[in-house]
């Protein structure tokens, strides 16, 4: 299942891929790559309805964790996650979307170590992650979490894993956001293996390259 990904884009990067996106409150300029308790950008509703980019950290807590450093989930399986307790308050009430430039995928190999495969779109495009969201609190300290819905793997990654990230076409976000009232049924129809058609590339990640801490030490500093 994914462990890392990309968000590259900046604003004006976005918002020329869609004009969704207008009326947005916040939205990010930085690049990031990201690894599970790691800080990223998530679009969602607000509680005016209105769509809004807020930083999460990657990562559910347990319930009743007094302390939010160690996350337990940081993934949740599209088949399950409108019936387990762990996400299905969530699921329902707190969707979100990750918009990133690139993910990665990891390989099982037969020495016990993991390959890391990057996938990219070859046509530039941002790609639209479904997650879900909660906000773990502690008497007045709060923290914004997200963890990412997946799914089968579509044919290019299934080469190396049977799971991947849930991929959102542009006609799905309005009805993941919340902004119709679509079914819980709906919704989880839209959880679906996404096939790239041949735009997606996969290629072995290099081993030098390392996650951007700028921002997440000034938000772990938090807690």
């Amino acid at each position: 299942m994914c462990g890392k990904f990309t968000q590259l884009y900046s604003w004006q990067e976005i918002h020329a891929f869609s004009r969704f996106l207008e009326g947005v409150e916040t939205a990010p300029d930085d690049v990031v790559v990201a690894t599970p308790m790691r800080f990223a950008s998530i679009m969602c509703l607000n509680a005016a309805g209105q769509r809004t980019m807020t930083q999460m950290r990657w990562g559910f807590s347990g319930k009743g964790d007094a302390d939010p450093s160690r996350p337990k989930h940081m993934h949740a399986r599209a088949e399950t996650i409108d019936r387990l307790p762990t996400f299905a308050r969530a699921f329902t009430h707190a969707r979100g979307i990750l918009m990133v430039a690139t993910f990665n995928e990891g390989e099982e190999l037969a020495n016990g170590k993991t390959k890391q495969w990057v996938i990219s779109p070859q046509n530039g495009r941002p790609i639209a992650l479904a997650v879900i969201c909660e906000q773990w609190r502690n008497g007045a300290a709060t923290l914004d979490t997200f963890v990412q819905v997946t799914v089968p793997a579509n044919t290019l990654i299934a080469r190396i894993t049977d799971r991947m990230p849930a991929v959102l076409p542009q006609d799905a976000w309005a009805a993941w956001l919340g902004e119709d009232d679509s079914s819980p049924e709906a919704l989880q129809a839209l959880l679906a293996t996404y096939e790239d058609g041949g735009d997606w590339t996969m290629v072995p990640q290099s081993p030098n390259r390392k996650p951007s801490r700028a921002k997440d030490d000034a938000q772990q500093d938090l807690f």
